[in-house]
């Protein structure tokens, strides 16, 4: 059985690993850490969940000790690149675990906060900055920092740096960095803008693939209730209600949606947090600290949180909304199942996101298990009715449209005018 002794890490990290009871590597660990000390490129394709955050953080610390030098101030010595604030501060706290017995400096940077702390920390020079683009664009703008001394490269979460419109920030940052860099690339999907970044930024890079890019967790129950708009916060409400449902992660597809669910389950007296985009970062440090030591059982959350949630014992993922983007689907559902544990994903899906389902199976090559809820089977017969009646509708009301447009050409009215009707 191979072992984190086994893979020529330093003994102040093993130390570390051993003081947080890690033994064994997960399979990207193993596979990749090897070929990081040795200073080559890599790209990884992994799911959340999969141990990747260790897989880079430990070769990084090893090798920046080991080198001895100190920044320069204003500068930074490596370069980890995530797309959400959650997912800094994740690495950022990885950082700092496995590096307790180092004398490394780590600077986490990331908007919603005040940047004159951030200002202060790269201005003496740091060892290692995660950073979000948009605010490490700003320290660079403020001259506060430059990437000329960065010798390790990291951009996490790639296809997700897509999704949020990063990608030409990202081309525009890396022109900064030094030629002669080790470069680490990760993502969970491999769409075809991914694959052409990667190709730019890597050299020969060594390629693990821990899962098929855009599959499924396999410890994860996925199962779809059908029903109507109007049921999913009854549904949602029984659900909560049982002895099942441990701490669930519920996915909604706007921030205004997030904030109205949220009041309609304090409504049912069931607790839950929010968090999303338009919430301050103490604000959604809060939700996360009370998610996370037990005082709220749920957490409502846009996709921002999709990658960005590290918090082990989540039971069930629900989507409230389908996700617009079917490759959100896998990241918000590797919430649950972690560390070797099972969970089970539950996905409300009405009339109109019907096509939203058929993608994520389509992405997915799975056939998402449907199962019933008493409050949700009339529903979907009203549901069906009400569309049938509307069409029924349409069809009379057809023919009384194309005589009132006729007669409001023949009294000369100009199409489209307010005396046609077509406003």
């Amino acid at each position: 059985m191979t072992t984190f002794n086994n893979l020529g890490l330093s003994s102040s990290l093993l130390k570390a690993l051993a003081s947080e009871n890690y033994h064994t590597p997960t399979p990207i660990q193993a596979r990749a850490i090897p070929d990081l000390l040795a200073g080559r490129d890599l790209l990884g394709i992994a799911q959340t969940g999969t141990g990747k955050t260790a897989a880079f953080t430990l070769p990084i610390l090893d090798r920046l000790a080991a080198q001895g030098a100190r920044p320069q101030p204003g500068s930074c010595r490596a370069l980890i690149l995530a797309p959400t604030r959650e997912l800094c501060a994740q690495i950022g706290e990885a950082i700092r675990v496995y590096g307790r017995f180092s004398r490394l400096s780590v600077a986490t940077v990331y908007g919603g906060v005040s940047i004159a702390a951030q200002l202060r920390a790269v201005k003496q020079g740091v060892d290692i900055v995660v950073a979000t683009p948009g605010r490490l664009v700003d320290l660079i703008d403020r001259r506060a920092l430059n990437l000329s001394k960065v010798s390790i490269f990291v951009l996490d979460e790639a296809d997700r740096m897509l999704d949020l419109g990063f990608i030409r920030a990202i081309r525009s940052l890396t022109r900064l960095l030094p030629k002669g860099r080790q470069s680490m690339f990760f993502s969970a999907t491999m769409p075809k803008e991914i694959a052409s970044l990667a190709g730019e930024l890597l050299v020969a890079p060594v390629r693990i693939e821990v899962t098929p890019a855009a599959s499924t967790v396999e410890r994860v129950s996925q199962q779809v209730i059908h029903l109507a708009a109007p049921n999913k916060l009854p549904v949602l409400i029984d659900l909560l209600s049982g002895n099942g449902m441990t701490r669930s992660l519920v996915f909604t597809r706007t921030k205004r949606g997030a904030d109205k669910l949220t009041r309609g389950l304090s409504a049912a007296a069931i607790g839950a947090e929010a968090i999303h985009g338009n919430k301050s970062q103490a604000q959604r440090e809060r939700a996360l600290a009370k998610f996370r030591n037990g005082k709220t059982s749920v957490l409502v959350a846009t996709d921002i949180a999709a990658r960005g949630i590290d918090i082990d014992g989540v039971s069930h993922v629900v989507n409230y909304d389908l996700p617009e983007v079917a490759e959100s689907y896998v990241h918000r559902i590797g919430r649950t199942a972690r560390a070797g544990a099972a969970g089970i994903a539950i996905s409300f899906c009405d009339h109109e996101q019907r096509p939203l389902l058929r993608a994520i199976e389509r992405l997915t090559d799975i056939k998402i298990a449907p199962i019933d809820h008493p409050l949700a089977i009339s529903s979907v017969s009203v549901e069906r009715t009400e569309a049938v009646s509307h069409r029924h509708r349409s069809q009379k009301a057809r023919p009384r449209r194309k005589i009132h447009r006729g007669k409001a050409r023949r009294s000369g009215a100009p199409q489209g005018s307010a005396l046609s009707g077509r406003q």
